[in-house]
């Protein structure tokens, strides 16, 4: 494999310690989101742990120049392998130095053959995803590229939304300023400095904005997780939260990140005591024209075909699903 190395790390402090090299091989990588970096994976792992750790480094020398971050999960049904941050992840791929793309892929696809697995998982891929080009021999191949829809809205750098925004949804998020206004000061606020505060509104807020209709994604777990992967995810730039105060009540809550020229918005909340001034709305807004100030070419809705997201002017972008399945072990 041209001088590289391949380690199967099945200790979770060893997961850890990659870190470092982790974040150089991510900043290489320009199809990598948030979703692949140590701030949000590691603190999965920490959180779930829902098999047998089985994450795949590839090295040229002391350089980290490939990395799949790989579980097993036996059941009755055999022995799957997962992508660590499966579930709560909008992206899944491999990161490999662009280099040494093809080599690390192949040395990745190596190791994952000597695993025991019956079925190779990998959802969510999106169209550049390196796991693509993946190729096992002597395992079938099915490929669906229809696998979830993110829904993204197109910027052209113009900060007053003019042009990247329907009318129509313009008009609705000056209605909806108005409304806030008569009802009392509006402050929009940048929640990053202090990620637990934020977290506490978020949780609030997103319960009961779907408190009758079967409570919405944050589980205790998950509240979990994102306590451990928020603070990491400001430290490193990649987290946008935002907070909107009516009057004397935070009202609204918007936790997204950007990275560089996508911005993505991962989870809202507001108080449905508030749905006639829209406080989501204007979150959204807030964070598409920050967005397009900090040079994102577009506004990445993630997965859902939530109605909302197209009155903003959004249009599908699909993933890609790969599994493979074996019959017999190594």
């Amino acid at each position: 494999m041209g001088g590289l190395c391949t380690e199967i790390i099945r200790d979770a402090r060893a997961f850890e310690d990659l870190e470092p090299h982790w974040w150089r091989l991510w900043r290489q990588s320009i199809s990598a989101t948030p979703f692949q970096s140590p701030a949000w994976l590691i603190p999965w792992w920490r959180t779930f742990a829902p098999g047998d750790l089985a994450a795949i480094a590839v090295w040229s020398g002391d350089v980290l120049a490939g990395l799949a971050p790989l579980y097993v999960e036996s059941d009755d049904r055999g022995q799957r392998l997962l992508p660590i941050g499966i579930s709560l992840s909008d992206y899944l791929d491999i990161l490999c130095m662009p280099e040494l793309e093809a080599e690390a892929g192949a040395a990745i696809a190596d190791a994952v053959l000597s695993l025991e697995w019956s079925q190779w998982i990998l959802p969510d891929l999106s169209a550049d995803a390196m796991s693509l080009s993946l190729e096992l021999p002597n395992a079938q191949e099915r490929r669906s590229m229809a696998h979830a829809t993110c829904p993204v809205l197109l910027l052209d750098g113009d900060q007053t939304l003019a042009r990247s925004v329907p009318a129509r949804r313009r008009r609705q998020l000056r209605r909806a300023e108005r409304a806030a206004r008569r009802r009392g000061g509006v402050v929009v606020s940048r929640g990053e400095s202090d990620p637990q505060k934020f977290l506490d509104r978020l949780t609030r807020l997103h319960g009961a904005r779907w408190a009758d209709h079967g409570g919405g994604v944050l589980s205790e777990l998950a509240v979990e997780f994102h306590r451990r992967a928020l603070p990491r995810l400001a430290d490193s730039g990649l987290a946008r939260c935002l907070t909107i105060q009516i009057g004397d009540a935070v009202v609204g809550a918007y936790y997204g990140f950007h990275c560089r020229d996508r911005a993505y918005a991962y989870l809202g909340g507001f108080d449905p005591a508030y749905a006639e001034e829209s406080p989501g709305a204007i979150l959204i807004g807030h964070a598409i024209t920050a967005a397009a100030g900090e040079g994102a070419r577009e506004f990445d809705f993630l997965r859902g075909r939530e109605g909302y997201k197209y009155g903003w002017g959004a249009n599908d972008r699909w993933t890609a699903q790969k599994v493979w399945t074996r019959s017999a072990h190594p």
